[in-house]
């Protein structure tokens, strides 16, 4: 697979110098054209053999570009901070936001692939690292993001040379790490496995440009024209997908709005009973019941938290439901028993200009708890395949690929050994009509009720066809939907405390 990037390809600097006015005057109207006609962000990434010229290639990039809005990341060993949090956590934070230039150094392909050359993880475990590599950076991609990946190589022989040159050299040999002559050592082992990295994440929409690394003059040149080459090529076809898309999305409008019109869409008629339908509103607790089972269950949350904060142990609890269902007072009913330090609460609504410049899924990224904290989430990332496709936020091929995305990052969770919890707070649409007024006749409870509220009352059947078929594409065996019967408090309070306390308690016995 390397041998094309062993040709000892030379470039003379008298030629550069000439290639290198253009290019730079080039890349520099293409990124200002990205700024502010692009509505996606630009991923490179930067892999590949230690000495290859990785550095000094996004330093040229750099200099050739408006630094000020290329932000590089390199990556070392994960801090205390990272280490505390699922693998991609600290990936997605630094996804750039659209219009922008992200540089990853040593990003998400190098911990596999140490981890693999030294015998830590098998052949198997090897390949999931890459599905999941693949899994992020089509999810980026679908979004309209454009991620080119740069492989640097250089023969054995040539590694060995830089090596000895770094390592005699006062000024530079700082540079050289404690495993450097050891990598080189097993350069057939690295070789092997960074070919398996290729074969299986060079896609059509993340592809890698494999470099040789040996001429400056060549390698920076190749490099920068690459990356003006698919810049330019990713903006025309982005101009030309977003035009399609625009279009397929108003014509899927009119035919829904049509089929629902004639009563043949999927929210008038085709599809009437939803799971929700089967859930008993009848169940429900007498106050004083509830009082004693309230302190029951906050004292043995409140130990089981301590013991799960102890063992290291995260847990994410999701709470959705129909307007006025309860999700505040459920939520606050777990908070009363946990130590203010060790948990949060996010409350999401409408995204920022800051959140909706990235993938949905950023926002939500952001906010994952360290090592044995809890964060809670008042409506989640479900929002994508509930307000956002019911309000036309997203498309059609936005929010029916989000549920492959969603079941993806929520495995990611349990893999780390996060405790996932989601729970859909579900009343009858007579009760929400009740708890809308005694809010409107409360002071104190009105500022809850907003216009926005009636108006997602008037689309109860659009809303709870979208809750069915979401439960159906994302209640998988590791991270089940609870559905909870709140049509009285007390009971679906109750309900939701046990749940999570034995869930908790299963994960602190283990």
């Amino acid at each position: 697979m390397f041998q094309t990037a062993e040709l000892g390809q030379k470039v003379a600097k008298s030629e550069f110098k000439q290639r290198e006015l253009v290019l730079r005057e080039n890349l520099l109207a293409l990124q200002q054209r990205l700024r502010l006609e692009g509505d996606f962000p630009v991923m490179l990434d930067f892999a590949g053999v230690r000495g290859a010229g990785k550095g000094t290639s996004i330093n040229m990039l750099n200099k050739w570009m408006d630094a000020r809005w290329i932000v590089t990341h390199a990556y070392t060993e994960p801090s205390d901070e990272e280490r505390e949090r699922p693998l991609f956590w600290r990936i997605w934070r630094h996804v750039p936001p659209k219009g922008q230039i992200g540089i990853h150094l040593s990003g998400r392909y190098s911990r596999p692939l140490l981890d693999f050359v030294y015998g830590k993880i098998s052949q198997e475990e090897f390949n999931h690292h890459l599905d999941r590599i693949n899994n992020f950076e089509k999810a980026l991609a679908d979004d309209g993001a454009m991620v080119l990946k740069f492989w640097m190589h250089i023969s054995r022989d040539v590694q060995k040379k830089r090596l000895e040159t770094l390592e005699n050299d006062p000024l530079r040999s700082w540079r050289m790490a404690a495993d450097d002559w050891k990598h080189w050592e097993m350069y057939d082992r690295f070789i092997e496995a960074e070919e398996m990295i290729i074969s299986a994440t060079n896609t059509g929409h993340a592809p890698w440009e494999i470099i040789e690394g040996e001429d400056f003059y060549y390698r920076s040149l190749r490099v920068g024209e690459v990356f003006l080459q698919t810049l330019e090529r990713h903006m025309m076809k982005e101009q030309i997908r977003q035009k399609y898309l625009s279009e397929m999305r108003k014509e899927v409008h009119q035919h829904t709005s049509q089929a629902e019109a004639t009563g043949n869409g999927n929210g008038k008629g085709s599809q009437t009973i939803t799971i929700m339908d089967a859930l008993d509103h009848s169940l429900s607790m007498s106050k004083k019941a509830y009082r004693q089972e309230l302190a029951v269950c906050q004292a043995r949350l409140a130990g089981l938290h301590q013991k799960a904060a102890q063992k290291k142990i995260s847990t994410i609890l999701v709470f959705e439901g129909p307007d006025a269902s309860g999700k505040g007072g459920a939520i606050r009913q777990i908070t009363e028993a946990l130590d203010a330090r060790y948990y949060k609460v996010y409350p999401f609504a409408a995204p920022t200009d800051m959140e909706n410049a990235h993938h949905y899924l950023w926002r939500f990224w952001n906010c994952m708890p360290r090592a044995g904290r809890m964060t809670i989430f008042d409506r989640s990332w479900y929002g994508r395949v509930l307000v956002e496709r019911i309000e036309q936020f997203a498309g059609d091929d936005e929010w029916r690929r989000a549920f492959a995305e969603i079941n993806d990052f929520e495995d990611q969770l349990i893999e780390d050994g996060v405790v996932l919890l989601k729970f859909w707070l579900h009343i009858s649409k007579d009760e929400q009509l009740k708890r809308f007024k005694d809010r409107e006749e409360t002071p104190y409870k009105r500022w809850k009720l907003v216009d926005e509220d009636w108006r997602n009352r008037e689309k109860w059947d659009d809303y709870a066809l979208a809750a069915h078929e979401m439960i159906q594409q994302t209640s998988v065996k590791k991270s089940p939907w609870i559905l909870v019967e709140n049509e009285n408090k007390a009971y679906g309070r109750i309900k939701v405390l046990n749940s999570v306390c034995d869930a908790l308690e299963k994960a602190v016995a283990d």
